[in-house]
């Protein structure tokens, strides 16, 4: 059974606890409001096993997007169509994309604890990196949904990387890569054949995280380590939510795209 039908099936609510665990109650409503004492702790959701971080992905991760996108006090269409892509991206169930909602509307409430929410998110994710840059490229997307930069918003991605313990400049390193996917992606319906245009290749060279000055074998290391990163099946074994996959391989196309773009420049 996924975790989402373990979910389901009540108790692990409680059996997470804290902010995320409370969410998560209040999204399944009765199914957890008095779970049995055989339900607490229930296997499959001990403490750093992958269906436990599984949960906590993703109530975390549209709980925080919904407080991002409230961060300047106005939720964008583009912020809401934004949530809806990811929802549709994960191919979510009906029954799963109204707990995505219910998340996200729950991140806009003025008593949103984020830092709360953020500090368990954390712990279970045992401060796996790469689960945490997930995380964070997710939010990047909606932050900057509206194609927009606002301050605040800025402010509130900042401060996640400061309690998740990810350096700010790794963090625009991300922003950049992020942006010259959605610049790739934005201009490949009108590319056709055409030769790689200047911008192509910047888009390239930034979705890497390398300039243009290194070398090739720098080009092929930063390729490599993007990769890794990314791998939907060592993503989903610490922890990614299965309905991710789409994500995660989607990311790894782009980053092949780039690096094949990048070769055939070269020769």
């Amino acid at each position: 059974m996924s975790w989402w039908g373990k979910l389901a099936g009540g108790g692990v609510g409680f059996a997470l606890g804290g902010p995320l665990g409370a969410m998560i109650g209040a999204v399944l409503g009765h199914q957890l409001d008095k779970p049995a004492a055989s339900q607490r702790g229930r296997v499959g959701f001990d403490p750093g096993s992958q269906e436990r971080t599984q949960v906590a992905f993703f109530a975390a991760t549209f709980s925080v997007m919904g407080h991002i996108a409230k961060a300047d006090g106005y939720v964008s269409p583009e912020e809401i169509q934004l949530a809806k892509q990811v929802m549709s991206q994960m191919r979510l169930s009906k029954e799963q994309r109204q707990a995505a909602i219910e998340l996200f509307n729950q991140g806009k409430q003025a008593d949103f604890s984020l830092d709360e929410v953020l500090e368990q998110f954390r712990q279970e994710c045992r401060r796996k990196i790469t689960l945490i840059q997930m995380f964070l490229e997710i939010q990047l997307q909606a932050a900057y949904a509206d194609g927009t930069k606002d301050p605040a918003e800025e402010r509130i991605l900042k401060h996640i990387c400061s309690v998740l313990g990810y350096p700010h400049a790794l963090l625009s390193q991300l922003e950049s890569m992020i942006f010259a996917q959605q610049r790739r992606y934005q201009s490949a319906g009108t590319s056709g054949a055409r030769p790689s245009s200047a911008a192509d290749m910047r888009n390239a060279y930034k979705i890497l995280g390398v300039s243009s000055s290194v070398t090739d074998a720098e080009v092929k290391k930063a390729y490599r380590r993007l990769m890794s990163q990314h791998h939907p099946d060592k993503l989903i074994s610490k922890g990614l939510p299965e309905e991710m996959i789409e994500i995660a391989t989607d990311k790894t196309q782009e980053i092949s795209k780039a690096y094949d773009l990048i070769k055939d420049h070269r020769k």
